[in-house]
């Protein structure tokens, strides 16, 4: 008893149907794909000439309810040596390494404490407002950052966004000046002469 199978189909008349089905289904793939690449875009970075502001622009720095947001001195090889921020009333700070914590006219960033700073990475954490007696309420706050590398000190300044939603990347890494010809780092402007 032999029994033959038949391959042969018969296309469905209501193709248009197939058709609908094919593009919902794909533009859901897209859909998903692109998600998945945003949420993969977890990294920001810049120079550090562009992140102490010597560009013209103050950088700045977002923060969110859902995750920390950190800034990254590793790839720049710099250490953080001070951290001032204006208003902690809406954001907790941690760092990866002892931090500085001489306060005053007297303070020396050689010695103690300072001396043995190693912290690399400040980790900004948005938190809900917590009633300071003094302080404005306001939607961004300044972040002060004094680093060391290379026997050298640099002084950031970041502007500290406090944002809502999806958190749109996790780490802001600063990376080393690229090399250029001249002393002057790729970023800094030059002021225009007037004719």
């Amino acid at each position: 008893m032999k029994h033959h199978i038949n391959l042969l189909f018969k296309p469905l008349k209501n193709s248009y149907f197939f058709n609908l089905a094919s593009l919902i289904f794909s533009t859901a793939i897209i859909m998903v794909a692109g998600r998945a690449l945003a949420n993969n875009a977890v990294l920001r970075s810049m120079f550090s000439c562009q992140a102490q502001g010597l560009g013209g622009a103050t950088p700045t720095v977002n923060v969110w309810f859902q995750q920390g947001t950190n800034l990254s001195f590793i790839p720049a090889g710099e250490t953080i040596k001070k951290v001032w921020l204006n208003d902690p009333s809406q954001v907790t700070m941690d760092f990866d390494g002892p931090m500085c914590m001489q306060f005053g006219p007297d303070r020396n960033n050689n010695a103690g404490d300072c001396k043995n700073s190693a912290a690399h990475v400040i980790q900004l954490r948005r938190i809900k407002k917590i009633n300071i007696p003094g302080l404005p309420n306001a939607d961004k706050t300044l972040l002060t950052v004094v680093t060391e590398g290379g026997g050298k000190n640099k002084l950031y300044t970041f502007e500290i966004v406090y944002d809502t939603g999806a958190p749109q990347y996790h780490t802001l890494a600063i990376y080393p000046d690229p090399p250029t010809a001249s002393s002057t780092p790729a970023c800094v402007r030059v002021g225009q002469s007037k004719n």
